[in-house]
């Protein structure tokens, strides 16, 4: 029996220019009692939308519904029902988990707080014997310390505990419906099993029912019972997770799947040593007495020793505050660090900065990592204008011409703005940036994290190419052990500063010796 039923749903946002954009068209589905059912989708399919339509939470009265369009909670229609009745349902028979917990907590208020808000709203409880039952679900939820962290603030608590608060929130009221939107989208591969493995275990023990929306098909497929996938605002296939896996009918459902099963390039090992690390250390001042001097220290790189031959992958995996992103910084020089760095044999430490050319990296976010006030010409010329004032501007237009080409770009891309851009098509410009000064080793700090799957690997497949084809020797640093395992020859597993497995990609997979390296990989199976 059907608990949920959106019947002909079209959601359309309208601008004040006159225009009008439909995000969501005609899409039809149910949930059923105690079902988990997932929503698939690239960024802008709609499916976040969706969701939010349920509890009439888009911006009316610019978003407007069809006539048609109807969604049914047991039987009743909530498009038409009062904003009274309306309130009781919010938090009430149906909870929402937003995808990002730092947004959704209010930074002023502790958490013991926010969750007994809810509970006071919908029970008419006292405010004690709200708290009484926060606290339980902090425990409910897997909050160790659970009493101490009613009084902590949402920023003293780690990405992963904010999400299960958010999860305390949603279930306050044993609703019967649960949104999940992105629940696992910015945590660790270990954490996201564990969120995973959480919402399972509630689900039976409320006899709830669940709408899981996320981006990945990988995810979808260890908790849903049946998946809807979209696209364009459409539901293109509606199965199984046996079915959508070992049956897809749809292109771009076998598009998704594909995205995660890119082939593994062996490189050819060098002999010749491209980058040498010794006892490097990279501390910073967490504490210090009347007198300036320390007392305590963030390790945040703690005595790492390791080396590197030309043309390979080193795949740095490690949770976030593992270290990883501050030693790719330290090689690259955007960390004072002690210690040594060698690259080519030289000490970094004794070269000129334009020496240091040849060696580059790509950040992680490409919505940040290019100055919006800057087009694309003036971004990848900017390494030639300090690196090679020999050459002329034309000299200098052509090589950056050849570099988007490179990279998947187009010569009338030259004069516009990272605005006009998707994601995927500003990481290929962060890549040319890169690329353009003719670098030996190329650092990828999470180059893929922010994109969707598809794009992801259209990203690695770009990226093995090129380092096919320039011998070029990576740095991939990620938390993704997938993307590592496509991308690495070796791989270093980084915990609390240290790296605590080294191996070859065949080592670390098949045979992990430490016990977190093989957590990381059955969190990613």
């Amino acid at each position: 029996m059907s608990i949920l039923n959106v019947k002909h749903l079209s959601v359309c946002f309208h601008k004040k220019n006159g225009d009008v954009f439909q995000a969501v068209k005609d899409v039809s589905f149910e949930l059923k009692h105690g079902e988990i059912l997932g929503i698939v989708g690239e960024s802008g399919s709609g499916k976040s939308v969706t969701a939010l339509s349920i509890l009439r939470l888009l911006p009316y009265p610019k978003a407007t519904h069809s006539k048609e369009s109807s969604i049914k909670f047991n039987n009743q229609e909530l498009l038409n029902v009062s904003e009274n009745e309306l309130r009781q349902i919010r938090g009430g028979k149906i909870g929402f988990i937003f995808q990002e917990p730092m947004s959704s907590l209010n930074p002023l208020h502790k958490i013991g707080k926010q969750i007994a808000e809810t509970i006071i709203l919908h029970q008419g409880v006292s405010y004690k014997t709200a708290m009484q039952k926060a606290l339980k679900l902090l425990i409910m939820v897997g909050i160790k310390n659970a009493r101490q962290r009613l009084k902590a603030f949402p920023h003293e608590l780690s990405g992963g505990q904010r999400q299960r608060v958010m999860i305390a929130m949603a279930i306050a009221n044993h609703p019967d419906i649960l949104i999940a939107d992105e629940p696992t989208t910015a945590l660790d591969v270990t954490i996201q099993r564990q969120i995973i493995e959480l919402l399972i275990k509630l689900k039976q023990q409320l006899n709830m029912s669940i709408i899981f929306i996320s981006h990945d098909l990988q995810v979808i497929k260890k908790i849903a019972d049946r998946v809807c996938v979209m696209k364009d605002g459409k539901i293109l296939e509606t199965g199984t997770v046996k079915d959508i896996f070992l049956n897809p009918q749809n292109s771009y459902t076998k598009t998704l799947i594909e995205s995660h099963n890119i082939l593994n390039i062996k490189n050819k090992e060098s002999k010749n040593n491209i980058l040498k690390i010794k006892n490097l250390k990279v501390w910073y001042p967490l504490k210090k007495n009347f007198w300036g001097k320390c007392l305590e220290y963030v390790k945040a790189v703690n005595d790492i020793s390791l080396e590197l031959n030309s043309g390979q992958t080193l795949g740095i995996v490690g949770e976030s505050g593992s270290g990883k992103s501050t030693l790719g910084h330290a090689i690259v020089g955007l960390n004072k660090y002690h210690g040594d760095i060698f690259v080519n044999n030289q000490n970094i430490r004794s070269i000129s900065s334009q020496q240091r050319a040849f060696v580059q990296i790509v950040f992680q976010d490409p919505y940040n990592s290019l100055n919006p006030r800057m087009n694309i010409e003036e971004i990848v010329r900017e390494g030639l204008d300090i690196h090679h004032p020999e050459l002329n501007s034309e000299e200098k237009l052509n090589r950056v011409i050849d570099v988007l080409k490179e990279v998947g770009l187009k010569e009338s891309d030259l004069n516009k703005y990272p605005h006009e851009f998707s994601g995927g098509q500003r990481q290929r410009i962060a890549i040319a940036r890169a690329l353009i000064l003719k670098p030996q080793l190329l650092i990828l700090d999470e180059p893929t994290s922010a994109l969707d799957v598809t794009i992801q690997a259209q990203v690695l497949k770009l990226l093995q190419n090129i380092q096919q084809e320039r011998h070029l020797t990576y740095i991939f640093i990620s938390h993704d052990m997938n993307a590592i395992k496509t991308m690495s020859d070796k791989i270093a597993v980084m915990k609390d500063g240290k790296i605590v497995e080294l191996g070859t990609r065949e080592e670390i997979f098949n045979h992990p010796k430490q016990e977190y390296t093989q957590n990381l990989i059955a969190a990613a199976i």
